[in-house]
């Protein structure tokens, strides 16, 4: 056996590679706490790495919906699956933040002014891809021309779910609840497909749900009912977000099966 051989060390540049490949010494130049408490500096990054989760979910639901367009379902689940790690890595996030007390977030929370984590546009391309549509968050980035043109874009254009439907369409199905119990009663062999793809819709489903009432818990937990930072109700705000049903058919399709 040819023996181990330690990695090189000298490069001949100001950085290695790995630093340079990465963005590594930007990475850690954008971390600025405002005050003096120690875990503010716990929740910028955990607000940070959910941005760049946000940033490639959208990612994966958008080369899902060019694929499920060109009738390529394996190149669709295949995106969708790459989601859901995605997806995973983002509930657990909060527990980043799980170990805050409420007289920790205080001590820094009047640092945020109205900033609030339903401003971010990364995040608003997603809800818009789930169907969750409002035109009137476009004012939101009324000044940012690139962010709105791109957010308007995806508002206007078809969600995850339109694609889907359109997919069943071209089978001869319906996207409804009725259309969903014929797929998974698998009366013909072609539909069995179509019915790993809703098992992995609700995949997904539970996923946004699940990060939502992650969110829930955690504003409970940190603030209690206080009103949001962006002028919210907080808490009410997002317990009716996390009751809110994703991709609903497939859900009521279960009360027919």
């Amino acid at each position: 056996m040819a023996s181990p051989t330690s990695p090189r060390l000298d490069f001949g540049e100001p950085t290695t590679p790995y630093t340079a490949y990465a963005g590594i010494d930007e990475l850690h130049s954008l971390q600025h706490p405002r005050s003096k408490e120690p875990s503010e500096r716990t929740f910028i990054v955990a607000t940070q790495v959910m941005e760049l989760l946000f940033a490639q979910l959208r990612q994966e639901w958008t080369t899902a919906q060019h694929a499920l367009r060109a009738d390529d379902l394996p190149g669709a689940t295949a995106a969708l699956r790459r989601g859901l790690g995605v997806q995973d890595v983002l509930v657990n996030s909060w527990d980043l933040l799980s170990t805050m007390t409420p007289v920790e977030f205080s001590a820094f929370r009047p640092y945020l002014g109205e900033a609030s984590g339903f401003q971010s546009y990364a995040y608003l391309h997603l809800e818009f891809l789930l169907g969750n549509k409002h035109e009137r968050l476009l004012e939101l980035y009324a000044g940012h021309p690139r962010v709105h043109a791109e957010l308007a874009e995806t508002l206007h254009g078809p969600s995850l779910y339109d694609d889907v439907a359109a997919l069943l369409e071209r089978r001869g199905l319906t996207a409804d609840a009725e259309g969903w119990t014929e797929v998974y009663r698998g009366g013909e062999a072609h539909h069995r497909d179509l019915a790993l793809l809703g098992e992995l819709l609700l995949d997904v489903a539970e996923r946004v749900t699940r990060w939502r009432q992650r969110h829930l818990a955690s504003v409970k937990r940190t603030m209690g009912t206080k009103p949001g930072t962006g002028g919210s109700s907080g808490l009410s705000w997002l317990r009716k977000a996390a009751d809110q049903d994703v991709f609903p058919e497939l859900w009521s399709a279960r009360n027919a099966l």
